[in-house]
């Protein structure tokens, strides 16, 4: 587990002084209680704090950022960098439900990949930094980590909303969205799911629940025709 936690360090590009700090932002209810764990050994306490710490930095960096915005877009940008959805989305850049520590039912039913797992432990990372290193490594991280590339996050955020506004009023075809494949049993299911705009696939995604592949698909098809791989889509219908 050394090596591990040592290779996490790397990515975030920040090493603990106090190494049970990270082990405790990694530990998951579901091990806690396996072991047997008093409650405050799990990350949910580590979550709290560092939810309050991502809500001020990520506010105070849009306010600098955004001069001209009023209070309501500001809220608005806000809650598209550190929902649930986006700050899964950026857990995996540094691959971090490979490192949580999990129960064994947890781990076999696809907690690793579980959005409210993965973004939960990111608010607990932060918590963590921010004990260990102060205020200002935990914004620095932040800025990194979930404030970096903002125009794909909110992309991804509002990903099947943006995708109808790009294609309204283009063609006469509507958007569907078509399951491709649903595996696992009830409690681990896996759904595959394109978006298509009449007989032309956009995008395909991938999740745990439909909805969640949804918008993966929904992001795929933006970047395809933002990034002009299908110029002629609209002019086939």
């Amino acid at each position: 587990m050394k090596r591990q936690l040592d290779e996490l360090e790397q990515k975030i590009g920040y090493q603990f002084k106090d190494r049970d700090l990270l082990r405790h932002a990694l530990m998951h209810s579901s091990y806690a209680n396996e072991h047997h764990y008093e409650r405050g050994r799990n990350n949910e306490r580590l979550e709290f704090l560092g939810d309050a710490v991502l809500e001020l930095s990520s506010s105070e960096f849009l306010y600098h950022m955004y001069p001209e915005k009023p209070e309501g877009e500001l809220t608005k940008l806000r809650a598209s960098l550190v929902c649930e959805a986006t700050l899964s989305f950026c857990s995996r850049e540094i691959e971090l439900g490979k490192y949580l520590f999990l129960g064994k039912g947890e781990d076999q039913t696809g907690g690793r990949e579980r959005p409210s797992v993965v973004s939960d432990a990111m608010e607990a990372l932060i918590g963590a930094i921010y004990l260990d290193g102060g205020f200002a490594v935990a914004k620095e991280f932040v800025a990194q980590f979930i404030l970096n590339d903002m125009e794909h996050k909110q992309l991804f955020y509002d990903s099947k909303t943006i995708l109808q506004e790009m294609v309204q009023g283009q063609c006469s075809e509507s958007l569907v969205y078509k399951m491709i494949k649903e595996e696992g049993p009830d409690h681990n299911k896996n759904y595959e799911i394109q978006v298509m705009l009449g007989k032309k696939v956009l995008g395909q995604g991938k999740g745990r629940t439909k909805k969640a592949a949804e918008q993966e698909a929904a992001y795929q098809g933006i970047l395809c025709l933002r990034q002009g791989d299908d110029r002629n889509v609209f002019k086939k219908h």
